[in-house]
């Protein structure tokens, strides 16, 4: 018997086996891919069904049937609630209001009493005149009108700074407020005049 040569490979006539075809990425061989995706679809179409449900039981009434009608026509005119009555232009005329005049009212001209107590702000205790000075200086940088007192104590000699005193309250919290700016503590001090 005479062989066709020209047929076969040059592999010297043997046949290789065939190649199998690579696995699709993602998919099992036993054809659970489908079977996934349905039950995605699945769940998902149930999850909006059930989100729908509890969005349409939410829902105020909606429309009332009349008592009678059986043809289910919803009531068409809504009920308007009653107008407001306002009985204030009636019932002010009426009413009579009286007030006490106080007996003597002061003048305008009469001198302003002279306060008891005044108020202080102490921005330093320093035991050296130098230190207080210092502080006296940083003060009237800010525009303040500082002091320095000396004081004698148990403890020893100390100068302290003042501030004030103080016409109006607004001022002193104004000053108080540049100080604070500059961080320099100070201390409310009332004292009798």
């Amino acid at each position: 018997m005479s062989r066709d040569y020209a047929k076969e490979s040059g592999t010297g006539g043997r046949k290789t086996p065939a190649r199998k075809k690579p696995a699709a990425r993602g998919k099992n061989n036993t054809g659970n891919g489908r079977s996934v995706w349905r039950w995605y679809f699945a769940g998902l179409t149930s999850g909006v069904f059930l989100s729908f449900l509890l969005y349409l039981g939410t829902l105020p009434g909606g429309a009332v049937l009349e008592p009678g009608t059986g043809n289910g026509q919803a009531k068409a005119e809504p009920e308007t609630p009653p107008k407001p009555r306002f009985d204030f232009y009636t019932m002010l005329p009426e009413q009579e209001i009286e007030v006490d005049e106080p007996a003597e009212q002061p003048s305008r001209n009469a001198a302003p009493a002279e306060p008891e107590a005044y108020y202080l702000l102490q921005a330093g205790s320093f035991r050296q005149r130098e230190d207080a000075d210092r502080r006296r200086a940083e003060l009237l940088l800010l525009g303040l009108e500082p002091s320095v007192e000396e004081a004698q104590g148990e403890n020893g000699r100390w100068f302290r700074v003042y501030l004030g005193p103080f016409e109006s309250r607004s001022k002193m919290s104004k000053a108080r407020s540049l100080t604070a700016a500059q961080n320099i503590d100070t201390l409310l001090l009332k004292r009798s005049g």
